[in-house]
């Protein structure tokens, strides 16, 4: 893998930090196993991108790299929402794979009724962590909150984009078609990552307009880099199996422009991305660099 920013692998830790503690505090007597089961899939390592997400908007609106109260409790419950829907796509019935991050898929550890209520507990779990006060002494920040995760993983957001992807398996989408499909199957969960961040360190609405431009565009690049990984890599390399669109017939950016023309709109979207946010800015920052670095990763990334 592309070495991560070196702030990547801070924010990382940290979370994962908060996660550990926040499952500590869950009751393991009686339901012990639909726990392990969400641990498995949640602590199983990763890129941890939708949570440095939060963590640098966060820092962006500040203007400080010292976070406030609260923010890495939304970069958990981000990585709690994104690790459900990862156990949800590998089941039998979506997508059918067997290793997640280089590790057995949650269904394979565990069994496939097991692993649905692990994705279910850890969905609840999402919400919970941004419910609690905990997370913000606002409670309108919280609902706030509540609100955009819902929508971006609801119909409206991931749970439409799925749904829209099953849809299309056996024929080729436009590239129109594409673009609303994965906009809400996997950028709606990265913009609301990017907002919710930059609503915790109160961003002015000119910055929330430049992160949610910046979001659309990580989003989709971040979905192109996916689809050219698959046509072009290895489980080994992935963690998870590779070539799985093409042989499931499945709607891609490759599948729809051919690879050199997904590779340069992938590009063309990171570049948007800078300009856009660089410009509500107005100014180099650190904590700009950062999520400019976060942008660039998307697309240099190797898994």
């Amino acid at each position: 893998m592309t070495a991560l920013p070196r702030h990547m692998l801070a924010d990382a830790a940290a979370t994962e930090k908060e996660l550990d503690s926040i499952f500590s505090c869950l009751p393991s007597d009686s339901v012990g196993r639909v726990i392990e089961a969400m641990v498995h899939t949640v602590m199983a390592g990763g890129k941890r991108l939708r949570a440095s997400l939060v963590l640098g908007a966060t820092r962006l609106a500040t203007g400080s790299d010292e976070l406030p109260s609260g923010a890495i409790r939304v970069a958990a419950a981000y990585e709690c929402l994104h690790a459900y829907s990862l156990i949800h796509d590998d089941l039998p019935a979506m997508d059918n794979a067997a290793l997640r991050r280089g590790k057995p898929a949650c269904h394979i550890a565990y069994d496939e009724a097991t692993a649905i209520l692990a994705g279910d507990g850890l969905q609840s779990l999402a919400f919970e962590i941004l419910a609690s006060s905990l997370t913000g002494a606002s409670t309108e920040l919280r609902v706030s909150l509540l609100e955009l995760l819902a929508k971006a993983s609801g119909v409206a957001g991931m749970v439409g984009g799925q749904m829209l992807d099953i849809e299309a398996e056996g024929r080729k989408m436009n590239f129109a078609e594409m673009k609303r499909m994965q906009e809400m199957k996997t950028g709606a969960l990265i913009k609301a990552a990017v907002l919710s961040g930059g609503m915790i360190g109160g961003a002015s609405s000119t910055l929330l307009e430049g992160l949610a431009s910046y979001g659309e565009s990580v989003g989709l690049a971040f979905q192109i880099a996916d689809d050219l990984l698959d046509k072009n890599s290895d489980p080994k390399t992935l963690g998870k199996p590779a070539q799985q669109d093409a042989a499931a017939d499945k709607a891609s950016f490759v599948h729809a422009l051919g690879f050199e023309a997904a590779s340069a709109e992938a590009d063309r979207l990171v570049n948007k991305a800078h300009e856009s946010l660089s410009e509500a800015v107005g100014y180099a920052t650190p904590q700009l660099t950062y999520m400019l670095d976060l942008a660039d990763f998307t697309t240099q990334r190797q898994a």
